[in-house]
């Protein structure tokens, strides 16, 4: 019944297109018809509902001055599948579900969203008229409204619970976009034809313990938020652009404003005015007084508590990037926390500090699978590594490379001088590999994990083991450096042990991996029952009761708050 059901929305879909497309273009929008006859209600208002959408498809979803909808095709498929009947009223009653369903969106800050997103204010202000104006319960056009916004508040909830706000979203959903708009169709009928709202929205939710452990402690950080919009300082600024600098100064000035820092002026600050706003507002906050502005600085300022709200919602979205069902047992690398698990059915059988990329060579958000580990790898250093930073020093001295244990081979492997080389002729990357033999002062270090990648990274040991012991570890070329790689690479082989099918043979062991560091021999080993590896970015955690920032080491957050939410 489920599966015809979903066939019939998706139908209604591609119809719904076509009779949008086939009306007139000259569709006028009408405030107003007044029902005297309450038997006739729902009859007006689904004629309303209709010339509404119609409307609306017309002129990009605009319903009113200031209302839109988003999804105005969804809605549109869904009413002509009812027959264009109101679903959340009956005559000039609303009806329960209706109040669910903005009691949901009143209560949707602690799921990571904005209430505004989803007609709050609209709604509100329609439910109270209706409570109040007797004159005006008569309007068909009132209750055709209500209804409309529901219905597309309904479907803006589902889609943001189950896929996010991060990905790519026509707000059309048409039958393209296939596996969302059946997914919303479906879940809509459920909501409108059930009571059930909350266990409906609920269920559209990810299933996953980071996300889970993180939206439960929205509640209490919503309790003492802050709601104070502080004005967000962009940093930094470009450079040789005074037009750019000047609006810098200008946020700057305003932000120091809004901390009591500076009086209020239409004026910009001159250099003396803006150093003593700058020292009251570090000593306001504990920090050095050198009256200068900077990265540091900056972001003290940005990091309120409504930024902070944004960026949970960020995080909350990024879990809906991952597929619906985890493995039972993967790799689980968070970038601006600097730690490596390995989960095995949800427990952490594993920890590891990591090392990842610089923010000029950052590590790549990823998803793969372990599929190999190499004791005493040779290093192949990245074309990138060799056209920034090898080849301006090679012009200067040719014997650089060997200086810091490289050798410069030809396509045939072979050795090449690099004196014979005329190093003045390239500019973006030379036509020979470098590569650092095996041994204890490799750059991987004594072992490597390989997985399927376009960025030519893995996950390695290094032989730089004490820059583990600094907080900030963004300071790869790209590739993940882990501290407890032995535990890694035994839980591998063990894992493997384990798993062995009648009739298969395994060629290695945790005893061999020994033997083969312990004596310093070069072996490639072949994993059977390959881990996934998940290489992510949630920049905060709920962790023993409380959210946990971390620094947003490559600015995604703050990407993704100026695409997104610099509005909200």
């Amino acid at each position: 019944m489920v599966r015809r059901n979903n066939t019939v929305l998706l139908a209604a879909v591609i119809m719904s297109c076509l009779l949008l497309d086939a009306c007139n273009n000259t569709a006028e929008k009408i405030d107003s018809v007044m029902v005297e006859d309450i038997a006739t209600m729902n009859e007006k208002a689904g004629e309303s509902i209709k010339a509404t959408l119609n409307y609306a498809a017309q002129n990009k979803g605009t319903i009113s001055e200031s209302t839109q909808l988003k999804y105005v095709l969804l809605t549109n498929s869904f009413y002509s599948s009812t027959g264009y009947k109101p679903v959340w009223s009956h005559e000039e009653e609303r009806l329960s579900i209706a109040d669910s369903v903005q009691h949901f969106i009143q209560q949707s800050e602690r799921f990571g969203f904005f209430p505004g997103d989803y007609h709050a204010e609209q709604l509100q202000q329609l439910f109270l008229t209706a409570d109040t104006d007797s004159a005006e319960r008569k309007n068909a056009v009132l209750w055709a409204k209500k209804d409309l916004l529901l219905t597309d508040a309904c479907l803006r909830l589902l889609h943001d619970l189950k896929f996010g706000r991060l990905l790519p979203d026509s707000t059309e959903l048409t039958s393209d976009t296939g596996y969302r708009a059946k997914y919303m169709l479906a879940l809509l009928q459920q909501l409108t034809t059930g009571k059930q709202i909350w266990a409906t929205m609920l269920a559209a939710e990810p299933k996953k313990t980071g996300y889970t452990q993180l939206k439960n402690l929205i509640g209490s950080f919503l309790d003492s938020m802050d709601r104070k919009a502080y004005t967000y300082v962009r940093y930094p600024f470009k450079k040789h652009d005074s037009k750019d600098s000047i609006g810098f100064i200008k946020n700057l000035q305003q932000r120091l404003y809004e901390s009591n820092c500076i009086a209020f002026t239409n004026k910009l600050p001159d250099s003396l005015q803006l150093e003593n706003a700058i020292k009251k507002y570090q000593q306001l906050k504990g920090l050095a007084a050198d009256g200068r502005y900077g990265t540091q600085l900056v972001k003290m300022m940005n990091n309120t508590d409504v930024e902070k709200f944004k960026r949970i919602a960020i995080t909350l979205d990024r879990y809906k990037l991952l597929p619906d069902s985890m493995p039972e047992k993967y790799i689980w690398v968070n970038l601006p926390a600097y730690y490596l698990e390995l989960r095995d059915h949800d427990t952490v059988v594993l920890y590891s500090k990591i090392i990842c990329g610089k923010p000029e060579t950052r590590t790549p958000v990823l998803t793969s699978t372990i599929t190999n580990m190499i004791t005493y790898p040779t290093w192949t250093v990245p074309t990138s590594i060799i056209a920034k930073q090898y080849l301006p020093k090679l012009k200067g001295n040719p014997y650089y490379l060997s200086r810091i244990g490289l050798k410069l081979l030809n396509e045939k492997g072979e050795t090449v001088d690099p004196t014979t080389v005329n190093w003045e002729k390239y500019s973006r990357g030379i036509p020979y590999r470098v590569m650092q033999g095996s041994g204890d002062r490799n750059a991987l270090g004594v072992i490597k994990f390989n997985f399927f990648n376009p960025y030519d990274v893995y996950l390695h040991d290094t032989n730089e083991r004490w820059l583990f012991k600094k907080s900030a570890r963004a300071l790869s070329h790209g590739c993940v450096r882990v501290q407890e790689w032995e535990q890694l690479a035994y839980y591998i082989a063990r894992n493997d042990s384990t798993n062995l099918k009648p009739g298969d043979t395994l060629r290695y062991t945790t005893d061999s991996i020994r033997n083969w560091l312990a004596t310093k021999q070069t072996k490639r080993i072949g994993i059977k029952n390959r881990l996934p590896l998940f290489i992510n970015y949630m920049s905060c955690e709920g962790i023993d009761g409380k959210i946990k920032f971390y620094d947003d080491i490559y600015a995604d957050d703050k990407a993704l708050r100026e695409k997104y939410f610099s509005k909200r």
